[in-house]
């Protein structure tokens, strides 16, 4: 059995993704093409070595209807309709997973996979993210992270972030009748990953948020706070 051990904790602090990247409509390891009424995915090994995984995540359910894999042997673990799958085996350096998908159905996430000797699952290359949920509970999980092993950077990134958005801050607690940045870090030092993630929504809602080009491109600076974490 395959363990994700974990697995969002790793995405969040290793993968190198830049925050440009979060907004762009394919990763430059993936090529889509539409016909009729199929999207024709490719899922390209543009890493250094071979890999073991690809991880896809929907936010509706999905029907794959074709999987092709050149450069090696990848299958799924599951049925083939849902909301999340791994295709598993082994592809290598600049081999391709093609998968057919419903047109106009789009990856919330995809991440290539290596396994080690144990069966622990590990990222290789950045992911691709399209939905801000998913980047919501990576986050969750990577303040966490950071909270554990290095309390003092997290406490820097947050001062940084409540200085580069002091003024529109300001405005959000008057609205509010409370001073955010009080209410804000008490979860942030102590609340789960799922308190923050949950925190992050609620912000995003309040902001009219609905897409990862507005996270990157509108009022509030998470530069900081994607500076720490890796994104």
């Amino acid at each position: 059995m395959i363990r994700h051990k974990n697995l969002w904790l790793v995405l969040v602090l290793v993968a190198s993704l830049s925050v440009g990247a979060l907004a762009a409509p394919i990763a430059p390891w993936i090529d889509m093409h539409v016909a009729g009424a199929t999207g024709v995915w490719f899922f390209n090994n543009t890493t250094d070595a071979a890999v073991n995984i690809l991880h896809l995540e929907f936010e509706q359910e999905v029907t794959i209807s074709n999987f092709v894999a050149l450069g090696g042997g990848m299958v799924p673990l599951g049925p083939l309709t849902g909301t999340s799958f791994d295709f598993a085996g082994t592809l290598v350096k600049y081999g391709t997973l093609q998968i057919d998908l419903p047109a106009g159905a789009v990856p919330a996430l995809a991440q290539w996979l290596v396994m080690d000797e144990t069966g622990n699952t590990f990222p290789a290359g950045a992911p691709f993210i399209t939905s801000v949920n998913v980047l919501g509970r990576l986050f969750g999980i990577g303040i966490v992270a950071v909270r554990e092993a290095n309390p003092a950077a997290l406490q820097a990134a947050f001062d940084k972030f409540f200085a580069d958005n002091g003024e529109y801050l300001a405005g959000v607690s008057e609205s509010l009748g409370m001073n955010l940045v009080d209410s804000l870090m008490p979860i942030i030092m102590a609340a789960p990953a799922e308190g923050i993630e949950n925190f992050f929504n609620t912000i995003m809602g309040m902001l009219g948020v609905t897409s990862l080009t507005e996270v990157t491109d509108g009022a509030v600076d998470f530069s900081s706070l994607f500076a720490l974490l890796g994104l």
